[in-house]
């Protein structure tokens, strides 16, 4: 009897404390925006926007000051982080409007996410998650390629690159299937209200009917993506701006409310201190379109300026990442799938091709070197790569430029004329790791690049004339 009893004590004391117990797995949440400026954020800097809820949430956790996009438009970087590797490496390209399409390849619905690869919604399902994504998709608009087939058990958004924010006519033909609100796989139905209420809405009742098992929830805003939409209370809160900027101000602020809504449900459901919750932006803001501020930072959307490429990003896990600090190497979208599959258990071997890391480590200050010593890009004949603080951007129609980002975040002080013999040894290197890519599956046609080009040089920063 005796011998049962201090059996039973034992057993109580190892559960109590942990003793041989498997780390518990962290529910984890990724939310992404759309389209959003680089200091379009109060923690990045606004003093015009409104985002108090993200202002909390970066206070809480860490900032990450240079975090990158494996792509500077929208589809191209969601596959690199979906898959934890370069998306040229299998035949992504850097572009994603099917309508812009060269006739050379893939074309129309036949343009997706490979079958072949890997999503992080696959892995963690296999660690035990069960997994949803709410909002936009934009790997496929061919059932092929739906979310649910991928990883995804649920699915509430769009299959599309945009979409308006009202719902849209039923019975309108040229409203396709790709724009329309989905539920499940093929259930079409069309929303209530404004739809960035309304995925923060379905992302809450997802976590009160999955709140006593590990889940991943992957929030995937259109806001601030164009059309340009806001209700007319938002819009009110802003009195001293105008035209597109006034109106970006308010899908901005509608966005920080529904966090806010999704993180006041997380902390009702008591599970603040086991959630790992991240946010970022897809791509550099795209200042031509929506007003986006992408300062101090030259370039926008769909270039390889740091404008174009470079993202805010905070990381927060209550009682286990450190509060109100900031990380200063550079990171980048490939290492969300290392991340999140360490965080849901730390035994998992990695998949060795992934070209992302475990950032853990690095913020929790158990590694102090660089996560990526090299980071590359690449869009048609236009590519970069930073070594260091080196960049180097390539053209295939003017010189190529050369840029110590470390002193020179703006990118307006070339040092290519400078430097010769460092153009020379990181063009061997782009060179290098370009021969380790696929062959695109589809191109943009020709006469787009040159309308990339008018739209870098629109919005730098005046260059230093050396």
């Amino acid at each position: 009897m005796m011998y049962k009893k201090v059996l039973l004590l034992c057993l109580f004391l190892a559960v109590a404390f942990g003793y041989g117990q498997a780390k518990e797995q962290p529910n984890i949440i990724f939310i992404l925006a759309d389209d959003a400026g680089y200091a379009d954020f109060g923690f990045q800097g606004s003093t015009e926007f409104k985002t108090p809820n993200l202002d909390k949430l970066a206070k809480s956790g860490i900032r990450f000051t240079q975090a990158y996009t494996s792509a500077a438009v929208c589809g191209p970087s969601r596959a690199g982080l979906l898959t934890g590797m370069y998306q040229q490496r299998f035949g992504y390209e850097e572009n994603n409007v099917p309508g812009y399409m060269s006739a050379s390849g893939i074309m129309g619905d036949e343009m997706g996410l490979p079958l072949d690869q890997t999503t992080i919604a696959e892995k963690l399902k296999e660690q035990g998650y069960k997994t949803a994504l709410f909002g936009k998709w934009h790997m496929g608009n061919a059932d092929k390629f739906h979310p649910t087939k991928r990883g995804f058990d649920v699915f509430y958004g769009f299959r599309g690159g945009s979409r308006s924010y009202m719902p849209y006519d039923e019975n309108n033909p040229t409203d396709r299937n790709e724009n329309r609100l989905e539920e499940g796989f093929g259930n079409f139905l069309e929303h209530e209200g404004y739809l960035t209420d309304v995925l923060a809405s379905k992302a809450n009742s997802f976590i009160q009917k999955n709140k006593e098992n590990p889940f991943f929830i992957y929030l995937s805003f259109n806001a601030v993506h164009t059309p340009m939409q806001a209700t007319a209370a938002d819009l009110a809160k802003f009195p001293n701006l105008e035209g597109k900027r006034k109106t970006l101000a308010a899908m901005t602020l509608a966005m920080d409310r529904a966090i806010g809504q999704l993180l006041k449900e997380v902390k009702a459901n008591g599970l603040m201190k086991n959630t790992l919750i991240v946010f970022s932006n897809d791509n550099g803001g795209p200042s031509d379109s929506n007003n986006a501020n992408n300062s101090p930072l030259s370039g926008t959307k769909a270039n390889h300026l740091e404008g174009g490429i470079r993202v805010p990003f905070i990381m927060m896990h209550e009682g286990t990442l450190p509060k109100n600090r900031t990380y200063d190497y550079p990171i980048s979208f490939l290492d969300l799938f290392p991340t999140f599959l360490k965080a849901a258990n730390d035994k998992v071997n990695l998949p060795s091709y992934l070209d992302g890391v475990d950032l853990m480590p690095y913020v929790l200050g158990q590694k102090q070197d660089r996560p990526h010593q090299t980071l590359y890009w690449k869009k048609e004949n236009r590519a970069a790569i930073r070594d260091g603080d080196l960049k180097l951007i390539r053209f295939p129609d003017r010189p190529a430029e050369l840029y110590n980002i470390a002193n020179d975040i703006a990118e307006v002080n070339d040092l290519a004329t400078k430097h010769p013999e460092k153009v020379r040894e990181l063009y061997k290197k782009l060179f290098a790791w370009e021969l380790t890519l696929e062959r695109p599956l589809w191109q943009l046609k020709r006469v787009y690049e040159g309308k990339a080009a008018e739209r870098m040089d629109a919005f730098r920063k005046p260059k230093i004339n050396n």
